[in-house]
């Protein structure tokens, strides 16, 4: 690990030198790329120099055991050994993660959607709580995100939402989110407090490369606009500014209503539009993928989940890698990062 940390520390003062160089900036796209390698390279600089800190506490505190006769003293040095053990095999941890060799989709911006399954009116409601969750974790970690679609359901919550998240190693973190996740809790409505099953599915499709961006012939695209609603049939705006696109050829269908400009949600539902169709082919290229959208969503029942929140026992569990945490509410406040660690360690390192 010491060689591939030093490589990094050599590459990060390299690429430090050329974006301080001010003819980066004519190359906008070449810009971007060295910017993201530079934020991922200066979280490995900060966590090594992070495990360097902690390490020469710890041999200064084992030092000092020797000299010291004091009963309380000798346990409280103790319990601080004990407790920079924890902290520098938890930062080792993260670091061996970040030191994973990149793959060209890791920097990828995703498109991700986020779907009612069984459940009725619990489900929507479970959309609307991950959604939450994802542009909170979004946020944690420094990325951007933009709502390009969302349905929303009478009784709270949306029957789909569909939103980009763009930064640093997004992609990395956020392709073992695809899949049905299941969630067991006690509906507001139920009064005999009796615990519901509902499950939603997620995909999350990288956007395509300009190379990849597909050149879409208008007359193969069926486009139709109308009044954006919201939910309970309350209108968003009082123009047909809403857009529904059908790629004829695939039968693929995109929506967008969220912009009040008609051209704003064109623009939307056309990338969305293009991700799709692009991962299609993906998947059609290479059906073993575990990334696969198909293969990401099942059927959207209850039976092939990869992830169940249980409100009552206050528990997370993941399936994929048999990992259980208690802090459900810390997660749906976007505290994914130890279950995103995990599971990047699991398929990953």
């Amino acid at each position: 690990m010491k060689r591939r940390i030093d490589e990094a520390l050599e590459r990060f003062e390299k690429i430090e030198v050329v974006l301080g160089n001010s003819e980066i900036l004519k190359d906008q796209e070449k810009y971007r790329e060295i910017a993201q390698e530079y934020s991922h390279l200066s979280q490995v600089k900060e966590l090594w120099e992070k495990i360097e800190w902690l390490r020469k506490k710890l041999q200064q505190h084992i030092s000092l055991l020797d000299s010291e006769s004091d009963p309380e003293m000798l346990l409280l040095l103790q319990e601080e050994i004990s407790s920079l053990e924890k902290s520098i095999a938890s930062t080792e941890a993260k670091l061996r993660q970040l030191l994973v060799p990149e793959t060209p989709l890791d920097n990828r911006s995703v498109i991700l959607e986020i779907r009612a399954g069984t459940g009725g009116d619990e489900a929507a409601l479970f959309v609307g709580d991950c959604a939450r969750m994802y542009k909170c974790f979004a946020e944690s970690k420094g990325w951007k995100y933009e709502l390009l679609s969302a349905s929303p359901s009478e009784r709270g919550g949306f029957k789909e939402y569909v939103l980009e998240i763009s930064g640093s190693l997004v992609f990395r973190y956020l392709q073992y989110e695809a899949g049905i996740h299941r969630v067991q809790r006690v509906p507001k409505t139920e009064a005999q407090g009796r615990v519901h099953t509902s499950a939603i599915t997620v995909a999350v499709l990288p956007t395509p490369t300009e190379e990849e961006q597909l050149q879409i012939d208008e007359k193969q695209l069926k486009i139709e606009t109308y009044r954006a609603s919201g939910a309970g049939g309350q209108h968003v705006n009082v123009t047909d500014s809403a857009v529904r696109i059908t790629h004829l050829p695939t039968g693929t269908v995109v929506t967008c209503q969220e912009e009040r400009s008609q051209h704003k949600n064109r623009e939307k539902a056309m990338r969305l539009l293009s991700a799709k169709i692009v991962e299609e082919k993906r998947r059609k290229a290479h059906e073993t993928l575990s990334s696969l959208r198909s293969s990401q969503v099942g059927s959207g029942d209850r039976s092939n989940k990869i992830r169940t929140y249980n409100f009552s026992q206050d528990r997370v569990t993941d399936h994929r890698i048999n990992l259980t945490l208690h802090n459900l509410p810390s997660v749906l406040n976007g505290g994914l990062e130890e279950l995103s660690q995990a599971l990047i360690a699991h398929f990953l390192v």
